[in-house]
């Protein structure tokens, strides 16, 4: 049996210059970090007792003979990809899907980790990145950017810049104090709104070459977020940026806000938070703001028919809980 945890993550800046079809030909850069709040994957072989050969649970439970009969894609896709058999898999999480925090890629990281786990191999956090993003963006065809799997798997407060040469991942360096200042002024709110991020993915990609204006913008502001979080200026000025950035990415295709996001926006502006964003692709999920801590409880009242949700930054990225090999013979 083998448990892994990985965590989920929140993109600052550069969203949407992950996308292949924009960074191959200008290169792209994110600002992400990891956040305490993990899913968590169980993987263990079913016993030869049952009808069915494979046993996987998420908000369903599909019980199946064959591989190919599994409707959850990635699970189904990833078993095929790993010659994976008679499975008994469970999925659980601190948040729900579809809400902006990167839930599939990280589920499809911790996933990939248990699969190589259980057959007794380690694989390194650059191989289960690179393998979710084949999963999802190839096998699976799902359109979407290819940070979330990088950084589920990696974990941490990171730059990772693209190019059609691959990807690198970067640390930013930031003093202990400056950063729990950074974490203790931002906050999280769930919308209760979710969506597909793959169909908004899709809209985005179709528009790339008629925004590539406004990406390349986006772009040059992750350069500017790191002077800022490196530097010893103000971190409001982190929060302003998060505004500009926002105020850019809903402009690039009329699926990433709506109306009552914008009005749940506006409250927060206006009771306070410097700047904010949608996080994910768009359309609802999860909104996050940037405020000090003065104004915190008025912004908090201001968005109290929404739920708060504290979080603190990790940086383990994707990791084993506990692994007890297994013999299996097929």
């Amino acid at each position: 049996m083998v448990i892994t945890q990985t965590p989920f993550r929140m993109s600052f800046f550069g969203g949407g210059t992950d996308f292949p079809g924009f960074f191959n030909e200008y290169g792209g850069s994110v600002i992400s970090t990891t956040f305490d709040k993990y899913c968590i994957v169980t993987v263990s072989h079913l016993p030869r007792f049952f009808e069915y050969s494979n046993q996987i649970t998420y908000s369903i439970i599909e019980r199946t003979k064959n591989v190919s009969d599994i409707q959850h894609p990635a699970v189904r896709e990833a078993m095929k990809y790993m010659k994976m058999q008679e499975i008994r898999m469970d999925y659980e999480a601190d948040l729900p899907a579809r809400s902006g925090l990167g839930t599939s890629s990280s589920f499809t990281v911790g996933m990939l980790n248990a699969f190589y786990a259980i057959k007794g191999k380690c694989a390194d956090k650059m191989k289960l990145a690179e393998d979710a993003i084949h999963v999802e963006r190839v096998l699976c065809n799902e359109s979407g950017g290819v940070q979330d799997q990088i950084a589920a798997a990696f974990g941490g407060l990171n730059r990772i810049d693209f190019s059609s040469e691959g990807y690198t991942v970067n640390p930013i360096i930031i003093g202990k104090d400056r950063k729990r200042e950074l974490n203790e002024n931002l906050m999280l709110f769930f919308t209760g709104f979710s969506r597909f991020s793959s169909e908004i993915a899709q809209q985005q990609e179709k528009v790339t070459h008629d925004k590539t204006k406004e990406l390349k913008e986006m772009l040059h502001l992750v350069d500017e977020a790191q002077d800022v979080l490196t530097s010893k200026c103000s971190l409001l000025e982190f929060g302003k940026l998060l505004d500009y950035t926002w105020k850019l990415k809903r402009g690039i295709t009329d699926k990433i806000s709506t109306d009552s996001i914008d009005i749940l926006y506006k409250k927060a502006i206006d009771a306070g938070a410097t700047g904010g964003k949608l996080l994910g692709a768009g359309g609802g999920g999860f909104l996050l703001f940037y405020v000090e801590k003065d104004k915190q409880k008025v912004v908090r009242e201001a968005l109290k028919d929404l739920l708060y949700v504290p979080f603190e930054f990790e940086n383990s990225g994707t990791r084993i809980l506990y692994y007890k090999s297994e013999d299996y013979e097929l």
